[in-house]
């Protein structure tokens, strides 16, 4: 039997999921949107059913608003929410996005109670706590896409400056999903080169701020909504490792319970994602600049959390 994949949000990113899973052959998907957009997501997942013999997957696709139709899934993905405009901040969408998650959480723990679920909707270290408040999930069984999608611009950056391969760049961003996140320059390598051997330091604090701001820099290029390819395929990246259990060591926003000093909030750091959802967080020794930085996006999180209260 095929495993079973629900998609909460049919815009951008949930289009994109359905069509990468469909490819990577993740198993079955149900692309959920409300009521209202019942008819564009029936649409787009039978466009998918009729790409899938040039496309050279099976999978079943169906569009619907009914949260009925997730039982049973074994992920789920919730990118459902208000996307971020010109000028406005991830906080901006705290309120609206808290009451949309909140009612998600409440279906999917009605119809999908043993689901791993990846929380993809900004501001993403606040709606990934919220989902987990809400559905009451244990901690294993929820994460949200940050660090993965973080540390894919770090690595991408970094290759574009040296023209090299990504695939031979190695590295973690630690932290929130947002402008005070923690790239680790001193732990990265180009082909198991360091990188401060192949970069000088302004060069490096220039990528590492490009990484921080690069969400802002696609909204702002693209002038209405926000980055929707990259976020999709990192939320794959987790997907893939849970159903398949690869065990992958992937930066996520996992609940800490004492990891990096961090009690009881969603933060980005490295973990192992098998079929026992986050298994495992491993925790890096830091030097004192990068404690000092951690701290700082630990503060900024938990700020942004305690609105949620």
């Amino acid at each position: 039997m095929r495993k079973k994949i629900a998609l909460i949000g049919g815009g951008q990113i949930g289009q994109i999921l359905a069509m990468v899973a469909a490819q990577k052959e993740l198993g079955d998907i149900v692309l959920l949107d409300i009521p209202e957009l019942e008819g564009p997501v029936k649409g787009k997942a039978l466009d998918l059913m009729e790409m899938a013999p040039h496309g050279n997957y099976d999978a079943n696709i169906i569009g619907t608003s009914d949260y009925k139709d997730i039982a049973g899934s074994d992920v789920v993905i919730i990118t459902a929410g208000l996307p971020r405009k010109p000028g406005m901040s991830r906080e901006d969408l705290l309120a609206t996005n808290i009451k949309i998650i909140s009612k998600v959480a409440e279906g999917v723990r009605e119809y999908a109670p043993k689901a791993f679920t990846i929380v993809v909707t900004n501001p993403l270290d606040a709606m990934v706590y919220v989902f987990h408040k809400v559905s009451g999930f244990p901690k294993s069984q929820v994460a949200g896409m940050a660090g993965t999608l973080d540390t894919a611009r770090w690595r991408a950056f970094v290759a574009m400056e040296l023209g090299v391969s990504v695939e031979d760049v190695a590295g973690t961003v630690l932290g929130g999903h947002g402008p005070t996140m923690v790239p680790l320059p001193r732990l990265t390598t180009v082909g198991g080169v360091p990188l401060t051997d192949l970069l000088d330091a302004e060069t490096i604090e220039r990528i590492a701020n490009r990484t921080r701001e690069a969400g802002t820099e696609i909204v702002k290029l693209l002038g209405r909504g926000s980055a929707f390819f990259s976020p999709a395929w990192s939320a794959i990246a987790m997907a893939e490792s849970y159903l398949k259990d690869k065990k992958r060591l992937l930066p996520v926003a996992a609940l800490c319970e004492g990891e990096y000093g961090v009690e009881g909030l969603f933060l980005g750091v490295p973990a192992r994602i098998g079929a026992g959802g986050v298994e495992k967080i491993y925790e890096i020794t830091l030097n004192d600049e990068e404690k000092d930085l951690l701290s700082k996006t630990t503060d900024a999180v938990r700020k942004t959390v305690s609105e949620c209260n």
